[in-house]
């Protein structure tokens, strides 16, 4: 019996191997569909843009608070070179009493 199969099987083994490829073709345009679904339900509803909105909300306000920080650190550098004690004032009231 098992050897009937098995010659069946070698016998007719480039059917068997077309047949699984036609499946796994059939199977990936299935994925690939509901993969497509998937994306549009979800950009109905909003789910990447919103939060790609928001990450880039918050990319500008740190963008924004970095340059005022730049400037802040380039007068106190500009401050201890003509005022080197009202600078230490102002860094040690910083550092110290700000906490």
């Amino acid at each position: 019996m098992i050897t009937k199969l098995i010659a069946f099987v070698s016998k007719h083994q480039k059917y068997f191997t077309i047949g699984g490829a036609c499946i796994l073709l059939v199977l990936n345009a299935q994925q690939r569909n509901q993969i497509k679904e998937l994306k549009q339900q979800q950009f109905i509803l909003g789910g990447d843009i919103h939060t790609t909105e928001v990450v880039d909300s918050l990319q500008n306000e740190l963008f924004n608070v970095q340059s005022i920080n730049g400037r802040y650190e380039l007068s106190l550098e500009h401050l201890y070179e003509v005022n080197p004690s009202a600078a230490k004032e102002f860094d040690d009231y910083l550092n110290h009493e700000t906490e």
